[in-house]
């Protein structure tokens, strides 16, 4: 995850934050860290995170993050990962899985439209992912 967030050109949260985060989250009940390896050697990795949803009864998995290291581009982790992740998900009896994705990631958009997650699942009308910060703390 901390390789992740460099990728991502931040420095907050720094390290030992991020590391509590994900010793906690690890203990979640709720939450799965899938971890793809090359040549031994964590490469990849894709975090869910499962909310009952009221409109299915049933949960719903949040494709949170998933990153592979620049070397292992292209060597269909990403795609195992997300296979994966959407069998822990059924496993889990969930009924949808969705993500959030920037438009200025095109390479990402593509990934994610041929692993099959349609952009605009819902009618009529667009689905936006919008947020709020509740804090000072990092963006």
């Amino acid at each position: 995850m901390i390789a992740f967030r460099r990728w991502l050109g931040y420095d907050e949260p720094g390290d030992g934050a991020v590391t509590r985060a994900v010793d906690e989250l690890v203990r979640d009940p709720n939450t799965d860290f899938l971890i793809g390896s090359s040549d031994g050697e964590p490469a990849g990795i894709c975090q869910l995170r499962y909310r009952l949803c009221v409109w299915t009864g049933a949960d719903d998995c949040w494709l949170e993050d998933l990153y592979v290291r620049d070397e292992a581009r292209g060597s269909g982790m990403g795609r195992a990962l997300v296979d994966a992740a959407f069998a822990r998900a059924r496993a889990r009896g969930c009924r949808r899985i969705d993500l959030d994705v920037n438009e200025q990631n095109p390479e990402a958009l593509a990934f994610y439209e041929r692993m099959g997650f349609d952009l605009e699942p819902k009618a009529p009308g667009r689905t936006f992912y919008i947020a709020r910060r509740l804090d000072d703390g990092p963006r």
